[in-house]
Order: C-alpha cells, then sequence, then structure tokens
C-alpha cells in the first residue's frame, strides 16, 4: 500500500516572519500558545487580515509550526489563505507582517484591506 503524501501547509513563512512571531512570543509575560491569523469583512477592498495571540488552539484551527514559531489558521479562513506566505519588513519608517496571498484579487491603496477570492474546497482536497 503507498504511503499517503504529507498534507502541505495552509501558509508558510519566511525566516523574517518565524523569528519575529518566536521573539514576540519568547518575550511575552503571559502564556502563549500561538499567532492566530485570520480575515475578516471590512475595508475599502472587501477584507482585511487579522492578527492576534492565541492562548489555547482551537480544535478546528489549522497549525503550522515553522522556525521556533507557532502560528493557526481561524477554521473560516483557510480557503482565503491557501498557499499565503507570511514575511516580516523592516521598511525606514515601518516594520510589519506582510501577506502574499495568491488569492489576492486587488488591494486598497492604504495597504489595510484586501479583495480575496477563497480556493476551491476542492483544491484543498487535492492538497491532501
Amino acid at each position: 500500500m503507498a504511503s499517503a503524501r504529507p498534507r502541505p501547509k495552509v501558509m508558510t513563512l519566511t525566516d523574517a516572519a518565524a523569528a519575529r512571531v518566536a521573539e514576540i512570543m519568547s518575550n511575552n509575560d503571559r502564556p502563549i500558545a500561538a499567532l492566530k491569523v485570520g480575515v475578516k469583512n471590512g475595508g475599502c477592498a472587501g477584507m482585511s487580515y487579522t492578527m492576534e495571540w492565541a492562548t489555547e488552539i482551537g480544535k478546528f484551527d489549522e497549525v503550522v509550526e515553522d522556525r521556533g514559531a507557532k502560528v493557526v489558521i481561524d477554521p473560516k479562513a483557510i480557503l482565503f489563505l491557501l498557499g499565503t506566505q507570511m514575511d516580516y519588513k523592516i521598511d525606514k519608517l515601518s516594520s510589519g507582517f506582510v501577506f502574499k496571498n495568491p488569492n489576492e484579487t486587488s488591494a486598497c491603496g492604504c495597504g489595510e484591506s484586501v479583495a480575496i477570492t477563497p480556493a476551491k474546497a476542492d483544491a484543498l482536497a487535492a492538497s491532501e
């Protein structure tokens, strides 16, 4: 019997993003299970990314562990984030996490919201 191929991650992290998440988690004075990433409706382009600290991992959360960082994906956001790469950028006047999402169809000028077309459910099933 052939072995099942490994299931790909919904999201990957660059070295910079993994290092920043791990650094923030290790410097926090309260227990943190992971950084939780999701999407919500709103903004001029229709949706925006959300990030918050999770004190526990939910039953249906998708867990991404990479280079000492633990990120969980809100189950409602999986089809919107499938194939996304999370990076951490430092510029002259700002720093922050950025998302390279193949499902984005447009973004607003302010950079705070995006239009995302969810991946087809069969794309997730085919990747399993």
